[in-house]
């Protein structure tokens, strides 16, 4: 079985540094030698994965890669008792995908403890539909939960057109809360309405430049997925006790604020890592994703692509101009 070949996506650097995307044959010889085989059937895109075929160092150190941090499947071997042969399972986060060849591939090897079986109430598609994406947004749910967030208050959300922004809100507004949906795509709030937002503002109303260290009280509790400036104007207008979930750099890494908002208003700065969270909560947030937070419009927050359709995708999100989610399909 070893020398059986499977088609992935490779990205190669070339003697001038620069990047090339191509989809390939593997020989299973080549993945990692760990406990767990799997036949990859759906995987999605996310914006670290176009960093890595994009040639990101900072994502991915060596080349040729597969990335992929999503992958979704069927356990062909295992070297765990606690994994068995035909087990659907699913792997996010970790190394997969960064350092380690990832979900665009058909067929991964990874460690026994990345391994989250899936639960029974979801699909093999549906999972790769949430992706880490989904589950990122559900971490910022959970936390905003755990927060003990005030219901008749207004919780926003950042880059709301998103991978992250889009399941935040469906997930917020199906848990019960007042979504306030922020965009710079104004042609998409149709699209944000259907999800559940209850208000949707442009990108300008929540990007404050004027160095003021508080600004009035607007939000019970934000999902920020951009940074910069505008995670910095949403801790400046939340209220007090109120809650911010920080999940992404899209925007900037760097955050200019003063101690204000945390020492006058009580304001907390909830750090989401989606990629190393502790499995026996990472088995919860998926098993309510598979059932109460599951939202009813999953369908129309995705677009299914093949691994040959991915390159188009791949350079669209990295112009910004992604809506929803990718869907990749590795049967096709």
């Amino acid at each position: 079985m070893d020398s059986e070949l499977f088609k992935a996506l490779v990205i190669r650097e070339t003697e001038d540094q620069k990047f090339t995307r191509q989809i390939e044959d593997k020989s299973l010889n080549t993945l990692p030698e760990n406990e767990i085989l799997i036949q990859v059937h759906y995987s999605s895109l996310n914006y670290k994965d176009a960093l890595s075929a994009s040639g990101n160092k900072g994502v991915t150190r060596h080349y040729p890669h597969t990335p992929g941090i999503d992958s979704a499947g069927i356990v062909r071997e295992s070297a765990d008792p606690e994994i068995q042969p035909g087990d659907q399972v699913i792997v996010h986060g970790y190394d997969l995908g960064m350092n380690t060849d990832g979900g665009f591939e058909q067929y991964i090897r990874v460690p026994a403890d990345w391994v989250v079986p899936l639960p029974s109430n979801l699909t093999l598609r549906e999972s790769m539909m949430f992706g880490t994406a989904g589950f990122t947004a559900a971490m910022c749910l959970h936390k905003l939960e755990a927060h003990a967030i005030d219901y008749t208050g207004k919780v926003l959300v950042t880059g709301a057109t998103g991978g992250v922004g889009s399941f935040a809100v469906a997930l917020l507004a199906k848990a019960g809360y007042h979504v306030v949906a922020a965009t710079g795509k104004s042609e998409q709030h149709e699209f944000l309405t259907s999800l559940g937002a209850t208000e949707i503002i442009s990108r300008e109303a929540v990007s404050d430049t004027t160095g003021k260290p508080l600004l009035r009280r607007k939000w019970a509790g934000v999902v920020d997925t951009v940074g910069g400036d505008i995670l910095s104007t949403a801790i400046r207008s939340t209220d007090s006790e109120g809650a911010v979930t920080s999940c992404g750099n899209a925007a900037s890494h760097q955050l200019q604020l003063t101690v204000y908002p945390f020492i006058l208003r009580g304001v907390s700065l909830l750090g989401i890592d989606s990629a190393n969270y502790p499995m026996a909560i990472r088995q919860q947030i998926w098993e309510k994703l598979a059932n109460e937070w599951k939202p009813e419009q999953l369908d129309q927050m995705v677009t299914e692509r093949s691994l040959e359709e991915l390159n188009d995708e791949i350079d669209r999100i990295l112009r910004g101009q992604q809506v929803g989610r990718i869907l990749v399909n590795l049967q096709k």
